[in-house]
């Protein structure tokens, strides 16, 4: 019975880590800063994207505005001039409806 007890003791003590066990902390601790950095990095492409995105859709108001003012300018001159025929042809050139001859 003696021999039981001694020998009982002979196990690990809680909370002591075995080389082996440190090992693989430390393998568990770089994937998870790995995956942290590739995480990082999807997200800046994540947010170039986006902005690139912005950007065209900015450039593409600007010119629907520029058009939206010609078209507005060429009413108030089709107005203007009373009769549909004055230089119809001279303003769809100028607003680019019809194409240069």
């Amino acid at each position: 019975l003696k021999e039981r007890k001694e020998s009982g003791r002979r196990g690990r003590k809680p909370g002591r880590k075995t080389s082996s066990e440190k090992v693989d902390i430390k393998a568990k601790l770089e994937r998870s800063r790995q995956s942290a950095r590739e995480c990082r990095a999807r997200k800046k492409l994540r947010y170039q994207y986006l902005e690139e995105l912005v950007a065209d859709r900015e450039k593409a108001v600007i010119a629907l505005r520029t058009e939206l003012e010609r078209l507005i300018q060429w009413d108030r001159q089709m107005a203007e001039n009373d009769s549909p025929n004055n230089d119809v042809d001279q303003l769809l050139k100028e607003i680019g409806i019809l194409k240069q001859e």
